[in-house]
C-alpha cells in the first residue's frame, strides 16, 4: 500500500465504472461538421505515442470535458506558454470547438493554436497513461453533476480518482473546480474535506480572475443558479 493509498478519503461509495456514461453523441450533424471531424480534428489531436521517447510539453494542463470550448480556448490563447488537452467526448461539442478556431472552407488550411491538442475518448484513458508529476493545471469546470443518489459512483470527483490526479500533478499544482448543482457542491466538499492529498480553502461565488466563462455557467446564472469555484493545491 502506497503513501497515496493512505490518504484516500474515508468517503464510502462504489468505485467509478470503468466505462462513460451519457452522450457522445448529439443531433446529427450538419456537413460542415462532419468534414472539421475528419479533416481539422486530426490537426489538433494529442498523440500520447509522440511523446514516448520524448519528454511532454510543460507547462502541461488539462481540461476534463470541454463542453463548447470556450474556456480551452481563451486559456490557450491567454497562456502561449503552456500546452493545453482539452478533453470531450460530446461530438457536438468538439465541433463547437472546431468550428470557433476554423472559418469556414479553411479546414485543411487555417492557422491552429499550437499549444491546444484535444483528446476524445475518456479522460480518465488519457491520465492513467501520462507520466507521474507532468501536469500543472487541471479544470473541470460544471461537469456532469449526477445527481441521483444512485449515480454517485460517475461522478468525476470521486475518492477513488484521486490517487490517479495526484498521481499525474505536480506538487503545488492547480486544480480548479466549478459547478452550479447544489448536490454537486455538497458531494465536492465533502470529498476533498475528507483526503490529504490536496488542499483548498472555501469556494469563490463570483468566478475568479483567470477563469474565463463558459456558456454553462451563463445559462446556470439565467436560471439564477449560484455557481461555485474551487481551487485545490497538490500537496
Amino acid at each position: 500500500m502506497t503513501a497515496e493509498d493512505d490518504a484516500a478519503p474515508a468517503i464510502r461509495v462504489k468505485p467509478p465504472p470503468d466505462r462513460l456514461y451519457g452522450r457522445s453523441r448529439g443531433h446529427k450533424l450538419r456537413p460542415r461538421q462532419e468534414i472539421l471531424l475528419n479533416v481539422t480534428l486530426p490537426r489538433l489531436e494529442f498523440r500520447p505515442n509522440a511523446y514516448r521517447d520524448r519528454p511532454l510539453p510543460s507547462p502541461l494542463w488539462v481540461e476534463i470535458g470541454f463542453g463548447g470550448g470556450e474556456h480551452a480556448i481563451a486559456q490557450a490563447r491567454a497562456h502561449i506558454d503552456a500546452t493545453l488537452i482539452a478533453c470531450e467526448v460530446f461530438e457536438n461539442g468538439i465541433c463547437s470547438l472546431l468550428s470557433a478556431l476554423v472559418p469556414e472552407g479553411q479546414e485543411t488550411t487555417a492557422a491552429l493554436p499550437p499549444n491546444l491538442r484535444v483528446w476524445t475518448d475518456d479522460a480518465r484513458t488519457l491520465l492513467r497513461d501520462l507520466p507521474d508529476a507532468c501536469l500543472d493545471k487541471l479544470f473541470l469546470l460544471f461537469p456532469d453533476p449526477w445527481p441521483k443518489t444512485r449515480h454517485a459512483k460517475r461522478r468525476f470527483v470521486h475518492p477513488a480518482q484521486l490517487p490517479l490526479l495526484a498521481r499525474v500533478m505536480k506538487a503545488g499544482a492547480e486544480w480548479r473546480i466549478a459547478s452550479d448543482d447544489p448536490t454537486y457542491q455538497v458531494w465536492v466538499h465533502d470529498v476533498m474535506t475528507a483526503q490529504t492529498l490536496f488542499r483548498g480553502g472555501p469556494p469563490a461565488t463570483k468566478r475568479p480572475e483567470g477563469w474565463p466563462p463558459t456558456r454553462y455557467e451563463a445559462k446556470a446564472l439565467r436560471a439564477g443558479r449560484q455557481p461555485l469555484y474551487w481551487s485545490f493545491i497538490r500537496v
